[in-house]
């Protein structure tokens, strides 16, 4: 791509920006290695699961923590919203150099069921090279390695040239409602040119020998919504069973569902991502994707990516079931029966005309309706100067890896800032092997080396934006 092709002519412009080497891996002892893994410890330390109540404690000790570092303490807001809360924090710069960039992250995790564990979920555990806690990848790293890049750049008496503001939400695991009180209520704290997202991109290791193989730059994401599908029935006993059983009929409404594939979509993000992926991957799919990014007409192709779940939900809305209820008791035929099922809807895509498309499937005797509708956002333009600065810091950390543009399958807080008009990106600091992706799940972990390139990774990329240009 252009951008591409700009990114790497601004590398060699850029290399002057780029600072001293990482300390030896053997050591990291530095003042600010040593003041950031007493962060992520805290962090880790907060059980900041719905229902818990600490992620407003959370946010306060934050808060002390840009006190002591000499920020203004009418520059730090605490926002809070229910139960949970978010924190924003405002570094002052000249204004020389533009509008304010907004770098995000949460501090909630999903709920860790220490029985599950092999350690203490909410215990910063360092083992075998890697760093073990709920929140130690999705997301208190991204929380704490942007901190630690203000904490360092305010001792050491940096000035930007625009303003850099951070905020922390409370609920990305849930409800996403702090993000989106940020982006309708406090626009005037968080309002920015642009905003860069820890929760999503990052660096990918080879499964074989681990070395770094591509950065991934996210620029969209896809829409988390989910749909009811009701069957009502008069019911009756059990001793007398009807041939319209709202369970069976359920069943047949699924069995419809189950084989449809929403129609193959793509975008100038996707397919470069198809294109580069098909240099790094291994195996017979390496060919499908090289065929999509040059023909995303390609139904041959396009189908042997549907078929691997690691890949389907990059050219198509996707849905399937998640949950099951029906009927009242043993003894009696079901009144009711209802089937939730989730899609991951292709960004522009309104929920409403997947309700319509299922709707269609399952016949006018099945009800359907939008149980969640989601946020629906627009994919970000890929900007040159976002790229460019990625890339060269990206390149001061691991040499000429490609910087691949991609759409999240997921979803994150990013989505709120899109739909409120705010640019987007993931800029995720971590690089990781796909097969050490425990977030979510049990034995969450990061590489340590991973964790300390972070540091550098976010100290370095708001110096590039925001140092003054000689």
């Amino acid at each position: 791509m252009i951008f591409i092709a700009r990114a790497r002519a601004a590398l060699v412009a850029g290399l002057a920006l780029l600072l001293p080497a990482l300390a030896s891996a053997a050591t990291y002892d530095a003042p600010y290695q040593r003041q950031a893994l007493d962060i992520y410890r805290h962090a880790i330390a907060f059980k900041t699961e719905i229902g818990e109540g600490q992620v407003p404690v959370m946010a306060q000790y934050l808060a002390e923590q840009f006190r002591a570092g000499g920020f203004a303490a009418e520059d730090i807001h605490i926002l809070p919203l229910g139960e949970t809360a978010a924190i924003v924090v405002r570094y002052r710069g000249t204004g020389t150099g533009g509008k304010p960039i907004l770098m995000i992250a949460h501090m909630d995790v999903v709920t860790a069921k220490p029985e599950d564990w092999q350690r203490d979920p909410f215990e910063l555990t360092e083992s075998n090279g890697f760093f073990f806690g709920r929140g130690s990848y999705d997301v208190k790293v991204g929380v704490v390695c942007i901190t630690e890049a203000f904490l360092r750049l305010k001792a050491e008496g940096f000035v930007p040239t625009r303003d850099l503001i951070l905020a922390f939400s409370g609920d990305e695991e849930t409800a996403g409602n702090t993000a989106d009180d940020l982006v309708k209520n406090h626009r005037e704290l968080i309002d920015a040119e642009f905003v860069l997202n820890s929760d999503a991109g990052g660096g990918v290791f080879d499964e074989q020998d681990g070395h770094a193989k591509l950065y991934e730059l996210q620029t969209a994401e896809k829409t988390f919504s989910s749909f009811e599908l009701t069957v009502h029935n008069p019911g009756g006993h059990s001793s007398r069973p009807r041939r319209d059983n709202a369970i069976y009929e359920l069943a047949d409404a699924l069995e419809k569902v189950r084989p449809y594939q929403f129609p193959v979509m793509w975008s100038a993000e996707t397919r470069e991502y198809f294109r580069v992926m098909a240099r790094e991957t291994l195996g017979p799919i390496h060919l499908a994707m090289a065929r999509f990014a040059a023909n995303p007409k390609d139904a041959q192709a396009a189908q042997v990516l549907g078929r691997d779940p690691s890949y389907a939900g990059m050219t198509r809305t996707t849905c399937v079931p998640t949950l099951l209820r029906g009927g009242h008791a043993d003894n009696a035929l079901p009144q009711s029966a209802t089937a939730t099922i989730n899609c991951r809807i292709f960004p522009g895509v309104r929920p409403e005309l997947v309700r319509d498309t299922l709707q269609r499937l399952v016949g006018d005797k099945v009800e359907v309706r939008i149980s969640d509708p989601g946020a629906v956002s627009e994919a970000s333009p890929l900007r040159a100067d976002v790229l460019a600065a990625v890339t060269r810091v990206v390149h001061s950390l691991h040499p000429g890896i490609p910087i691949v543009p991609t759409m999240e399958m997921g979803a994150t807080d990013g989505v709120f800032y899109r739909r409120g008009g705010l640019p987007t990106y993931g800029t995720s600091e971590v690089f990781i092997k796909s097969s050490d992706d425990y977030s979510h799940g049990f034995n969450e972990r990061i590489p340590v080396q991973s964790f300390y390139d972070g540091l550098e990774f976010w100290y370095r990329l708001m110096q590039d934006f925001a140092a003054p240009k000689s």
